[in-house]
């Protein structure tokens, strides 16, 4: 009987897409989805530092509680999107899985923009959300957004690029979920003359 309970990822690519390896600083951004949140930070191992932080306080509490009860350590804190309560650079990784789309056009930018400060230069940012639907059918399927015009103007692509990162690009579309992810461009010092 093993002691602890493992429950498989929510989606094995979204873990394969991420890119989390071991020794590294990881950072959720949203934790509506736990089992994957749990697969990402056990990545991480001993050597690295796994956190995570959404604006409800019961999604932190019942997050944290699944991803304990799958055996993996993870610090969850609530705070606000535009606030996050890291010092810059502090991580190598950010996912951040079905946040952005929810929010309005300038708590998006916000968030973004905190995304960019708390990553390491060269760091990676991993959005995970649902892709846009069209037609009726789209319209019935589609997750809730507070920004009906989100899709149209660019989604994550834009809202990233306007946040600071660079090569930003679409990396997959799979299942429903669309992957798009961004880099904080690294800072180079002046060459030797």
């Amino acid at each position: 009987m093993p002691f602890f309970r493992k429950s498989a990822p929510s989606d094995p690519l979204a873990v394969t897409m991420a890119g989390v390896k071991l020794g590294d600083r990881f950072l959720a951004i949203g934790l509506a989805d736990p089992p994957l949140t749990a697969a990402l930070a056990a990545k991480v191992g001993l050597t690295g530092r796994a956190a995570a932080v959404d604006a409800d306080e019961a999604r932190v509490k019942n997050g944290a509680a699944a991803i304990e009860r799958d055996g993996v350590l993870i610090e969850a804190t609530r705070a606000p999107w535009g606030m996050l309560p890291f010092d810059d650079s502090s991580f190598d990784v950010v996912v951040v899985r079905d946040v952005l789309m929810e929010l309005p056009p300038q708590a998006r930018t916000l968030a973004g923009g905190e995304a960019l400060r708390v990553l390491r230069p060269g760091g990676r940012i991993v959005v995970i959300e649902a892709a846009p639907r069209g037609g009726l059918i789209g319209a019935l399927l589609n997750r809730q957004q507070s920004d009906p015009d989100y899709a149209a103007s660019g989604g994550a692509v834009t809202t990233l690029t306007r946040a600071g990162f660079v090569a930003v690009r679409q990396l997959a579309e799979h299942e429903g979920d669309v992957f798009v992810e961004g880099i904080k461009k690294a800072v180079h010092s002046e060459p030797f003359t």
